[in-house]
């Protein structure tokens, strides 16, 4: 069966940094499809985030690149299988110079945590109760 896959493209100021970031929360760079304008952050089979630099990214649109870290372009959310898991990722990325964002919100069956990386790109981290979503 043909499993999806997504490759979200991100604009990051110093590519060194943010794959140095994306390393120490235990994702790999794949580097087939890396080199100095453009790195793929391997976050699962199916999950990938391509770091380009700004010029290379804008090669890409005609639009204006949003500063991130000023305005939100997007709020990228990942499942963990956890709430220790959440906790887990978002300390990495803190340690690792990220900056946690929002507040923990925790309703029970549903627990989830932010941080925005080095370029002020948000990412949420969410577990839910597997019985909850089962039905």
């Amino acid at each position: 069966m043909y499993q999806q896959q997504i490759f979200v493209n991100l604009p990051v100021n110093d590519l060194d940094a943010s794959k140095k970031f994306f390393t120490e929360l235990g994702w790999t760079i794949n580097a087939q499809f890396s080199d100095e304008k453009a790195a793929s952050v391997v976050i699962s089979d199916t999950i990938f985030a391509m770091l380009l630099t700004k010029p290379f990214y804008a090669t890409f649109t005609k639009k204006e690149i949003a500063d991130s870290a000023k305005t939100s372009e997007v709020l990228l959310c990942l499942s963990a299988e956890s709430r220790e898991k959440v906790d887990e990722l978002v300390e990495k990325a803190i340690a690792a110079g990220g900056t946690a964002t929002g507040d923990t919100q925790d309703q029970g069956f549903m627990y989830g945590r932010a941080f925005d990386d080095l370029d002020g790109h948000t990412w949420e981290v969410m577990w839910m109760d597997p019985s909850v979503v089962e039905g």
